[in-house]
């Protein structure tokens, strides 16, 4: 079982973009997007994903994640079948020591909200934090794309 150990945090500036790396246009649609798993089908630029996440522990900081390749014409069909709601945003890459924050600037319904994650290998691990990193928010579901699927930023 592969577990996601990341923290998400809102982003206080654009500062970030000057620091990015690279930048990826996503698109994704939920078939379930249940509380104990959600499944999610995305496009990432050229290439596409199904992904399985479970239930997040009690500090939202941990949960299982399974992803798996598939092909863009099968992430396109699935969509079809997808919730009503669909999530579109630019991520961008930024490198800072050996951490990769992901940026996401949302648009659409959920524009305006800039969310910035990162990964790390133990829920206690100490890393620095850019300047332009804002408040804390994980384990918040209302930030999570599942929701914002739902209850999109605009209508907060």
């Amino acid at each position: 079982m592969s577990i996601e150990i990341e923290r998400k945090f809102l982003v206080k500036n654009l500062n970030y973009k000057q620091e990015a790396y690279k930048k990826v246009y996503i698109k994704q649609g939920f078939l379930n997007s249940d509380k104990e798993r959600v499944v999610r089908v995305r496009l990432k630029d050229d290439a596409g994903f199904l992904t399985i996440k479970g239930k997040s522990n009690t500090s939202g900081t941990s949960r299982f994640e399974w992803e798996k390749e598939i092909s863009v014409k099968d992430a396109q069909d699935l969509f079809d079948l997808c919730e009503q709601g669909v999530i579109e945003k630019y991520r961008h890459l930024i490198k800072k020591g050996k951490y990769t924050f992901e940026v996401d600037e949302f648009f659409g319904e959920n524009k305006g909200l800039v969310v910035a994650e990162i990964e790390l290998s133990d829920e206690s691990e100490v890393f620095e934090k850019p300047e332009w990193l804002g408040i804390e928010v994980t384990g918040q579901i209302k930030y999570y794309n599942s929701n914002l699927s739902k209850l999109p930023f605009k209508d907060w």
